[in-house]
């Protein structure tokens, strides 16, 4: 297992640091009737600290080097090889298990992409602790008005609500990444369960930002709603898409929604 160099393209730095580690447990604080799902246990340093709590635990690893290692070392352990974007979440729910719970030292470049399949998902998971960069993290909890406000900030305090529960130090990684890290635990709102609506609301947010330094008046005009008048919608459309708060957003959706044709609305 030693001898496993990890690998650029699938994001690999490994956490080494004990002290890490457990804050990262304390956080989840996982309990016995839960099913948690790790994504990339790498070597395993997370996963043995979770198993040591609760027997529910499913690691989802794409990186077939680690497999064989990890099944002798944590026989316990529900291992499968998977890319978890393609995961079916809906297969490991039963009636014992109603909600899981996500969490992961998860590869940086592809923090959006599993945010995107959280926020898909949103009605089955319960919450999830993520070791993401820094700014992201920033992003993610970011405020309206705020520099690092934009879209993640919205859909997430649209689904939900995230906090930033500690900065973590490149040292503590092998490789040492370039940048800071943090722990980022975020709650999903069992309310938004309408998913024609919370995708109808996904598409304004982008649209709204889509060109962040223009008006939104303009930034929807020059997006997929084009064909929207958006005049009578009790948003200000000389604002840019940061000045917004979480209310505006769905104000905007709410409009959108009654005016879309039913039967030749837009394609989103």
């Amino acid at each position: 297992m030693n001898k496993i160099i990890p690998l650029k393209r699938f994001g690999q730095n490994y956490l080494q640091d004990q002290n890490i580690l457990k804050k990262i447990v304390d956080e989840i604080d996982p309990k016995q009737n839960e099913l948690l799902i790790e994504i990339g246990p790498g070597k395993g340093a997370l996963t043995e600290k979770i198993l040591d709590r609760i027997p529910n635990l499913l690691a989802v690893e794409i990186d077939k080097r680690v497999i064989e290692s990890l099944t002798a070392r944590l026989p316990g352990l529900h291992l499968i090889q998977a890319d978890f974007l393609e995961l079916d979440l809906n297969q490991y729910l039963n009636d014992q298990i109603r909600k899981l719970r996500v969490i992961g030292n998860i590869p940086y470049n592809l923090t959006s992409s599993i945010l995107f399949k959280l926020f898909e998902n949103n009605t089955l998971i319960e919450d999830a602790v993520f070791m993401v960069q820094f700014e992201v993290a920033k992003r993610m909890t970011a405020k309206s008005g705020s520099k690092d406000y934009g879209i993640l900030s919205v859909l997430i305090n649209y689904f939900g609500e995230a906090n930033l529960v500690f900065k973590v130090s490149p040292n503590v990684f092998y490789p040492k990444p370039k940048v800071h890290s943090a722990v980022v635990h975020i709650h999903f709102d069992p309310a938004r369960s309408d998913k024609k609506f919370n995708f109808l609301f996904q598409s304004i947010v982008k649209s709204s930002f889509g060109n962040r330094r223009k008006t939104l008046k303009n930034s929807l005009g020059n997006s997929i709603f084009a064909a929207v008048n958006f005049s009578k919608c009790g948003v200000d459309l000389s604002l840019r898409a940061e000045q917004l708060n979480l209310t505006n957003f769905i104000e905007l959706t709410e409009f959108a929604s009654k005016l879309l044709d039913p039967v030749n609305k837009i394609i989103l």
